[in-house]
């Protein structure tokens, strides 16, 4: 653990009436940010850390709209649980990981579009994962063995032999179209609570916009703050720092885009150029697509790994089935694309083109409900932070 600076008391005076009327009319766990925020912010230890802090000190309390703007904006790196004074078992019981963890799985479901479906997030597990990608994979499987048999004589790799072009194009782009436009809309919900439109009606923060989406697309591209406040990494078991975390991400990350600019390849391939599938083993969709697959298998992978071993204090353990469920879906994938690259010039192409059509419909249809909208939503925090922070900071408290 690093060293720490003197004790500093909670505060007490500074803003204390207020605190008391904005976190009256908070959730348990909202209130629970402001009480640690309230606490950090009279400490300013981990000022340095991540955005979190920064963003931290232009408030003197926190209400409903402020705790779920700085839980979105925390990565959940580690560093400043392992740096902190009044951690457990201290009195003041500061876990900011924690606190952070429960009220951002509340906001993915606060701004679900439609709004009933925010309750999936409960249900967004590994089972239900597993029983989802299973339940298509089987219903796929029953159309194909009615149409042509789940064995046949080998078909040169001609998927479209077992379903048509149309159809899948049809099905999947109203899947992958669904989930663009629920996660759209819930975080447009998100950014109208956190970043009213009287904070942004200013010729400051217009002038703040360009640079600010420079930088928060370029603090996502390297997942800056997953290098924890000094570049050594995150904690994960330990105050020991490691960079395994932000590289699995990446892998993840990196991986899924690669994987989704083979599908705009192979599509620009059929419609605009005529060449239809199957493509040879060096066409550039199915280069681009072992790419990204091998990267959504080391990266989902290692997630895993890191998420069994990580310190209980970092994490909410409600949340531990959303992630598996997710990373699941991935390793699944990817597992099941490389097995029909395998086989697909043999008698089982079929089988295993159902069993990978229904991963990837289970992972479209989930991807508004499940653990990939904390991408959608921290990039939205990142955003709205890089504009703030290049805005003048009225309560002349420091820290950016």
């Amino acid at each position: 653990m690093r060293p720490v600076a003197e004790p500093a008391s909670p505060p007490q005076e500074t803003g204390a009436c207020e605190a008391v009327s904005l976190t009256s009319a908070l959730g348990a766990d909202e209130a629970e940010i402001a009480r640690v925020m309230q606490i950090c912010n009279a400490c300013r230890y981990c000022e340095g850390f991540c955005a979190v802090f920064p963003a931290m000190t232009r408030r003197l309390a926190f209400d409903r709209a402020d705790t779920h703007y700085l839980a979105n904006l925390c990565h959940n790196c580690g560093a400043c649980l392992h740096a902190c004074q009044y951690a457990p078992p201290h009195e003041f019981a500061v876990s900011v990981p924690q606190a952070m963890a429960r009220v951002r799985v509340r906001t993915y479901k606060d701004y679900a579009w439609p709004r009933a479906f925010g309750r999936l997030y409960d249900r967004a597990g590994l089972t239900v994962a597993l029983a989802l990608a299973g339940g298509l994979s089987l219903f796929l499987a029953l159309a194909a063995m009615m149409t042509g048999g789940l064995t046949h004589a080998p078909l040169a790799g001609n998927f479209y032999a077992v379903f048509p072009h149309n159809l899948l194009a049809v099905l999947f782009s109203v899947a992958f179209f669904y989930a663009v436009l629920a996660l759209g809309i819930g975080v447009t919900r998100f950014w109208w609570e956190v970043s009213p439109a009287r904070d942004d009606d200013t010729a400051e923060a217009a002038r703040a916009r360009v640079p600010a989406v420079a930088e928060a697309l370029s603090d996502v591209a390297r997942m800056r703050y997953l290098g924890g406040g000094h570049g050594d990494g995150c904690n994960e078991e330990s105050d020991r720092f490691t960079l395994w975390r932000r590289r699995f991400h990446q892998l993840t990350m990196y991986g899924f885009l690669v994987c989704f600019a083979a599908t705009c390849v192979a599509s620009l391939y059929h419609y605009g150029f005529g060449m239809h599938a199957p493509y040879g083993l060096l066409s550039a969709p199915v280069v681009l697509g072992s790419i990204g697959g091998l990267g959504l298998i080391v990266g989902p992978a290692g997630l895993l790994w890191l998420n069994l071993r990580r310190d209980p204090q970092h994490r909410e353990a409600s949340q531990q089935t959303l992630d598996r469920g997710f990373i699941a879906l991935l390793l699944l994938v990817s597992a099941t694309g490389f097995a029909l690259l395998l086989l697909r010039d043999t008698q089982w192409m079929a089988l295993w083109l159902a069993i990978h059509l229904g991963t990837v419909l289970a992972l479209f249809l989930t991807l508004p409900y499940g653990k990939f909208a904390h991408g959608v939503f921290r990039g939205a925090a990142l955003l709205k932070f890089n504009i703030e922070k290049r805005l003048p900071n009225r309560l002349g408290l420091g820290g950016d």
